[in-house]
């Protein structure tokens, strides 16, 4: 079921793309052309942006304008905030002290950040697949 037009799930979708690609409001905006404040109010979930807005995000992510617009993955508040606390757990731990080395270095923020992203995939996709297996009448293609 599409949730077009609804304001939350873009938003949601506007911030965990941001996150995933580790931009910021203020990289998109200089990229794209759009004012600071009508970006904001799409994050913030006050206004919808108009269809070629959402084709430019889309563009600038690498992802369709279905992937702004509907909900992501059938996955439940509670699922998302367990996989960002074991996100957030894994990168204290990799920005650490003692934490991810290569060849003696320390990891750079951007290797921890793109490990963070495979594993957030990766947890998604188990989460979705223990759904579907688990409670088979809910998830029933068909």
């Amino acid at each position: 079921m599409s949730s077009l037009g609804n304001k939350e799930i873009m938003a949601k979708n506007i911030r965990h793309y941001m996150s995933a690609f580790n931009v910021t409001q203020t990289e998109i905006c200089n990229t794209l052309g759009i004012k600071m404040p009508t970006f904001s109010d799409w994050v913030n979930a006050k206004t919808n942006p108009r269809i070629d807005k959402i084709e430019l995000r889309a563009n600038y992510f690498g992802i369709s304008k279905a992937d702004l617009v509907e909900e992501r993955n059938g996955l439940t508040t509670r699922d998302e905030r367990d996989i960002e606390k074991i996100l957030n757990q894994t990168r204290e731990q990799l920005l650490s002290q003692d934490g991810l080395m290569f060849d003696g270095d320390p990891a750079s923020p951007e290797a921890v950040e793109s490990i963070l992203s495979a594993m957030q995939i990766g947890m998604e996709l188990a989460k979705k697949k223990n759904k579907e297996k688990y409670t088979p009448k809910k998830y029933k293609k068909g």
